[in-house]
């Protein structure tokens, strides 16, 4: 699960979506207007806020060489 909170989400939207959603051209975005239930047991919790691409590709690579899939 990548956990992001919707504010990194809307300054990294390269698409624009959030502030369409903020001028009232948009609805039912995910997290905004429409709700978002987080999983409860994510296998694995990637912050992006808080983690490099590295640090996260990492996370990644770790838990599926665990599991024996890397």
């Amino acid at each position: 699960h990548v956990a992001t909170p919707v504010e990194v989400c809307s300054v990294r939207d390269v698409k624009g979506l959030y502030a369409k959603q903020a001028a009232g051209e948009l609805t039912g975005l995910t997290g905004v207007d429409d709700p978002y239930e987080e999983p409860v047991k994510p296998d694995l919790r990637i912050e992006s806020q808080d983690q490099t691409v590295q640090e996260s590709a990492a996370a990644v690579h770790a838990l599926l060489t665990e599991r024996g899939l890397a």
